[in-house]
C-alpha cells in the first residue's frame, strides 16, 4: 500500500541519491583535471593529492548522510510499524 507520505519520503531519498551521484562524478571529474594541470605543471610535487582528499573527504561524509540516514529511516519505519502491530509480507 503506497500513501502520499511514502511516495514523497521515496521521492526525498530519491533526489538524495541524484545529488551524491551527480558530486561523486564532479569530484572524479575535476580530481583528474587537477592531476592532469599537476603533471603538466611538474612532477616534482604532488600538490593535487591535498585537495583531492580533503574533497573526499566531504565525498564520504555526503555518503554517510545520504545512506546511514535512509537507513536509519528504514529501521525507525519498521520499528514503528512493529509497535503499531502492521505485518509484512516477505520480511523477516
Amino acid at each position: 500500500m503506497h500513501t502520499e507520505d511514502s511516495a514523497i519520503r521515496a521521492r526525498s531519498r530519491a533526489e538524495a541519491k541524484f545529488g551524491f551521484y551527480k558530486h561523486v562524478f564532479v569530484y572524479v571529474a575535476v580530481s583528474i583535471l587537477l592531476l592532469v594541470i599537476n603533471y603538466l605543471m611538474s612532477l616534482e610535487y604532488l600538490w593535487a593529492v591535498w585537495p583531492i582528499m580533503g574533497w573526499g573527504i566531504a565525498v564520504v561524509i555526503h555518503a554517510l548522510s545520504v545512506f546511514g540516514a535512509r537507513r536509519k529511516a528504514e529501521i525507525i519505519d519498521r520499528m514503528t510499524d512493529d509497535e503499531m502491530g502492521i505485518q509484512h509480507w516477505g520480511r523477516k
